[in-house]
């Protein structure tokens, strides 16, 4: 059973920052896409950042600069730091798993992320 565990959220004042954990079981983690995804309340799910097996990272334009996306393949855990933050960044945060040349695709359940002082 696939299992994709986040973690690190909470409330944070603006201009602080957090990092974020997603800890995977039941998939061999280092052939993975790990991603962030986010989503606000009342707004569609949004890209946030990924890397690939090879470390290999990509950022959406909102977090570029702010954002640091990190794995560990022996911990089987994905990992985002994001500092500067904003009320913008307020939403639940998402990790995804994705395969390169297979289907397989997984969603975690999310740690939510409250920007507010």
């Amino acid at each position: 059973q696939v299992q994709l565990v986040e973690s690190g959220g909470g409330l944070v004042q603006p201009g602080g920052s957090l990092r974020l954990s997603c800890a995977a079981s039941g998939i061999i983690f280092s052939d993975y896409i790990m991603n962030w995804y986010r989503q606000a309340p009342g707004k569609q799910r949004e890209f946030v950042a990924a890397i690939t097996k090879h470390y290999g990272t990509n950022y959406a334009d909102s977090v570029k600069g702010r954002a640091t996306i990190f794995r560990d393949n022996s911990r089987k855990t994905v990992y985002l730091q994001i500092r500067s933050l904003n009320r913008e960044d307020t939403a639940v945060y998402l990790c995804n798993a994705n395969h390169p040349t297979a289907t397989s695709n997984y969603w975690g359940q999310g740690t939510q992320v409250t920007v507010s002082s």
